[in-house]
């Protein structure tokens, strides 16, 4: 297989699923819910979550309505540098990879919606948060991946720093003994 390509293997392949998973569960509040209707599965979640089908033609929270049209050239702009630089990036960064692949996806699924569309479908309402969609959900959890992966690098290197100085430590205490027993 072409290196180039291997190297897109896991980002077309987690933005894709994404991508495809996001447009078919919007299709479906699209097709089975006029703008505006609730669908509750079990009573008992009414307190909690419902879907709704919502449009939304600003950005993340329903901020900046009626800008769509600028996002969605920002996210364009965003995907072509997610493409980009994403071969770039050592294939051990397992998290960074998975988290771009993730917000590359979400990215995708939300301007698929506004170029094809005008706006974004959501339809996830959980409690008074904002609603969402599958596209969103992957954005977020992109940057969850990213954090914990910052986090366990930083850990990790805190650690090796830690092991470096415990050696010099331990060759500068092994070599004074010998440099006395020269005097």
């Amino acid at each position: 297989m072409n290196r180039t390509l291997k190297k897109y293997l896991l980002l077309a392949g987690i933005a894709g699923a994404i991508v495809a998973l996001d447009q078919f569960t919007k299709s479906l509040v699209r097709n089975s819910l006029a703008v505006g209707e609730t669908w509750m599965p079990w009573e008992w979640l009414a307190p909690f979550a419902r879907v709704i089908h919502w449009q939304n033609d600003g950005v993340v929270f329903g901020l900046f309505q009626g800008v769509g049209d600028m996002f969605a050239v920002l996210t364009a702009l965003v995907v072509v540098a997610i493409i980009y630089f994403y071969p770039r990036i050592s294939e051990s960064d397992k998290p960074l990879r998975i988290a771009l692949a993730m917000q590359a996806g979400g990215a995708i699924g939300n301007l698929v919606d506004r170029v094809t569309i005008g706006h974004v479908t959501d339809f996830v309402s959980v409690g008074n948060f904002p609603v969402f969609n599958v596209a969103d959900s992957s954005i977020t959890l992109g940057v969850v991946v990213l954090l914990i992966g910052l986090y366990f690098d930083e850990r990790r290197q805190l650690n090796e720093e830690k092991k470096a100085a415990q050696a010099r430590q331990a060759e500068n205490e092994t070599a004074e003994p010998a440099e006395q027993a020269h005097d």
